[in-house]
C-alpha cells in the first residue's frame, strides 16, 4: 500500500502499512451468516429504538413511557440467547484451550469430543427445563398485556438452535478431525 508522504509536498514516499487487508475483506457474503445472525441484528435494533424511545421520553418529553423498560430487558435476553446461538455455530464460545497446546493429538481429539457431548447434553437438558417453564407460566408482562411465557418461548428458541449448531459444530470436529480448540502454535 503506497501513500504520498504529506510532509514533503510534491515528492511521493512509498510507505507501508503494519499488515496488508485483502481486497475482499470488506465483501458481505450471504452464505457467511445463519438465519441467528438475521434474527439477532433485528431484535437488537428493535432493543436500540426501545431504549433511545425510553431516553426520549424520559429525558425530552418528561415523563417516561412505562412498557420501555420492561421489553427493553425483554429484549436484552433475547439478544443473548440468540447471540449465543451465533457463537455456538462459530465455535467460539468461551473455552479453556491452554491444556489442549500440551496434549498429545488422540488425547485431544476424546477430550474435545467429550466436550462436545457435554454441551449437547447440557443444552438439550437446559432446552426441555425451558421447554417446561414456558409451559407452567401463565403469568402476564408487568406493563404490557402480553404472555410471559413470550419470553420463555423466545429462550426456548434460541436455546434449541445453539443445540442445532452445536450438533452441526460436533460433527464437523468429528469429520474433519480438527477442532477449534486445538490452536497450536506453528512452532509447535
Amino acid at each position: 500500500m503506497t501513500r504520498p508522504d504529506v510532509s514533503d509536498p510534491g515528492v511521493e514516499h512509498e510507505t507501508t502499512s503494519a499488515f496488508e487487508v485483502p481486497d475482499d475483506d470488506d465483501r458481505i457474503r450471504p452464505g457467511d451468516y445463519g438465519i441467528e445472525d438475521y434474527l439477532t441484528l433485528v431484535v437488537f435494533w428493535l432493543l436500540a429504538l426501545d431504549v433511545f424511545v425510553q431516553f426520549f421520553s424520559r429525558y425530552v418529553l418528561g415523563n417516561s413511557i412505562a412498557w420501555t423498560e420492561e421489553i427493553a430487558r425483554y429484549l436484552l435476553v433475547a439478544v443473548g440467547f440468540l447471540g449465543s446461538a451465533m457463537a455456538a455455530r462459530k465455535g467460539s464460545h468461551i473455552a479453556v484451550e491452554f491444556f489442549y497446546r500440551y496434549l498429545s493429538e488422540p488425547t485431544a481429539r476424546v477430550m474435545w469430543t467429550l466436550v462436545d457431548l457435554v454441551r449437547i447434553a447440557f443444552l438439550g437438558m437446559l432446552a426441555w427445563i425451558t421447554w417446561q417453564l414456558a409451559q407452567r407460566t401463565n403469568s402476564m408482562m408487568v406493563s404490557v398485556d402480553l404472555p410471559k411465557s413470550l419470553l420463555y418461548y423466545v429462550v426456548l428458541f434460541g436455546v434449541v438452535l445453539m443445540l442445532v449448531r452445536s450438533i452441526q459444530l460436533a460433527v464437523r470436529h468429528w469429520r474433519t478431525g480438527e477442532s477449534e480448540l486445538m490452536c497450536r502454535d506453528e512452532d509447535d
